[in-house]
């Protein structure tokens, strides 16, 4: 059903959920054009095998560590061994990656797999899993955070405090347009993705404008950042949360990205009125100054006492004021708090409930919260930062995966080990760990394809490699670099391609 073939102003559309009962939805007159995915023909396309296309991933070469290369191809062969097709019972559309946690589709896990699927796009469109949770959306914006794969029903009623979120897509689709250039995608997914974030403010927000979530909807479950004497992991306390009120922030920033890049003329005013309320709120209510750090509120505006990984969502965007960026930043090198032997430990170790085996997200280390800090932290040119978490995190995953075969769902901060409990062949978002934070930020490569734009940060001492790295739809790279201590500077790198593309080597 199209969005505009349903916008009559006080209308109501009748929808049976889940539980098949009729609830009258009422169409948001703001959104103009169509989610093209709700009529979209299932895909009927063949799956590609890893023995098919091995030869035509991007080939890596370190051989000071090759236990990460080993890693990389394995992380690749158990990826594609999770490609799944539509079926009738489920009425996807599109073929996809399963999560590989429980037969359901997960909507932050997807975002997340698209982030280290993005770089063999051309092979198989990872992007396309998330067609199936813009297909299933419901008229008035809302996407379920879980769905089943068996039946395509949401696993939660719409109005349960853990039927969504976290709410990142419009993070995941900026990030494969960087990659790739497709602006026709784009323009696909401006709709949905915008309904969504509009849900959400409509729904999850408290009257200052601050989000509301809960262990689930958040996507760190266990993190007892609620009462535990009163609450479970699905309510929210009559607390703002940090993390999902900057994943909203980080949406709404995006989406005026998007729609500045597309040209449209989609009234957005509630989003600009959103991103200067939430940057005031937020600095004014959520930081506090006694620990220089950003927190949860609670229900009588004092601070919670769980210091988590889930402030440095604010690095992704504008959020920190300059003079907080320098103390903000300290805790991730602070051996007290989150520069543990494996870093970034989802909950800093000065805090009660931290765990040495990290106890799922009570210290656990997590490929897709290391990914967003390593993001962030470069978004915010803080290089030198981004390389030391970043090589200790591989090499650290590549030891884990040299004793055991596979790539764990999560890992100890302290003891060098899969964490307790953790999933083994994650991969899902595990692959984030040896494709893209490997690739990004240990090899330094940043792919900026609507500016046609290579930049490589030589921070890595080793020599290492690259070769058939995909630029969009253009075409490919090889890169060379070699050992510190046979070249110096510029003279350490050799890119060969046909593409004629502006080329930064900054020298670390």
């Amino acid at each position: 059903m199209a969005w505009a073939d349903n916008m009559l102003e006080g209308a109501a559309i009748v929808h049976e959920d889940k539980r098949n009962e009729f609830i009258e939805i009422y169409v948001d007159p703001e959104v103009k054009g169509e989610n093209v995915f709700l009529n979209k023909s299932a895909e009927d396309k063949p799956l590609p095998s890893f023995e098919d296309i091995q030869s035509q991933l991007p080939q890596i070469e370190w051989s000071a560590n090759p236990d990460a290369v080993a890693g990389y191809l394995k992380t690749w062969q158990i990826a594609f061994g999770n490609l799944r097709q539509p079926t009738a019972e489920n009425g996807f559309v599109s073929n996809f990656i399963d999560t590989a946690f429980n037969n359901h589709l997960f909507m932050w896990d997807s975002a997340f797999i698209t982030m280290f699927g993005k770089f063999a796009h051309h092979i198989f469109p990872f992007i396309g899993t998330l067609d199936n949770l813009y297909a299933k959306q419901l008229i008035d914006g809302f996407i379920g955070r879980e769905i089943s794969i068996t039946t395509g029903e949401n696993h939660f009623h719409r109005h349960d405090p853990t039927s969504t979120g976290p709410n990142i897509l419009p993070w995941a689709e900026w990030q494969h347009y960087e990659q790739t250039g497709d602006k026709q995608r784009l323009s696909d997914i401006f709709v949905p993705v915008l309904a969504l974030h509009r849900w959400f403010a409509d729904n999850r927000t408290w009257k200052d404008g601050t989000y509301w979530g809960c262990g689930w909807s958040c996507g760190m479950d266990n993190q007892l950042r609620v009462d535990k004497k009163k609450y479970d992991f699905s309510h929210h306390s009559h607390s703002s949360w940090i993390d999902v009120t900057l994943h909203q922030y980080l949406s709404a920033t995006l989406l005026l990205k998007m729609q500045q890049e597309l040209a449209t003329d989609e009234d957005l005013s509630d989003i600009e009125a959103e991103v200067t309320n939430l940057k005031k709120v937020v600095n004014e209510k959520m930081w506090d100054e006694s620990r220089q750090f950003y927190f949860d509120t609670l229900r009588d505006d004092s601070f919670s006492t769980i210091k988590s990984i889930a402030p440095y969502w604010a690095l992704l965007t504008d959020m920190v004021p300059e003079q907080r960026m320098e103390p903000f930043l300290a805790h991730l090198e602070d051996e007290n708090s989150f520069k543990r032997p494996h870093r970034v430990p989802t909950m800093s170790a000065d805090c009660e409930h931290y765990t040495d085996n990290g106890d799922y997200w009570r210290g656990g280390v997590w490929a897709p919260t290391n990914y967003m800090v390593l993001k962030g932290l470069e978004q915010h040119d803080r290089h030198d930062l981004t390389f030391d978490i970043a090589l200790n995190h591989v090499q650290h995953v590549a030891k884990v995966f040299a004793e055991t075969g596979t790539i764990w769902e999560n890992y100890t901060p302290e003891l060098g080990r899969q964490g307790i409990p953790a999933k083994k062949d994650f991969v899902g978002w595990g692959g984030l760990s040896l494709v893209s934070i490997l690739i990004e930020f240990v090899f330094g490569i940043k792919i900026d394809v609507p500016n046609r734009k290579l930049t490589i940060h030589t921070k890595l001492q080793d020599a290492y490699a690259i070769k058939q790295l995909q630029f969009g739809t253009l075409g490919q790279v090889n890169i060379d670099v070699a050992s510190a201590s046979d070249k110096q500077g510029k003279e350490r790198v050799t890119v060969t391609t046909d593409l004629n593309l502006a080329i930064e080597i900054v020298e670390d």
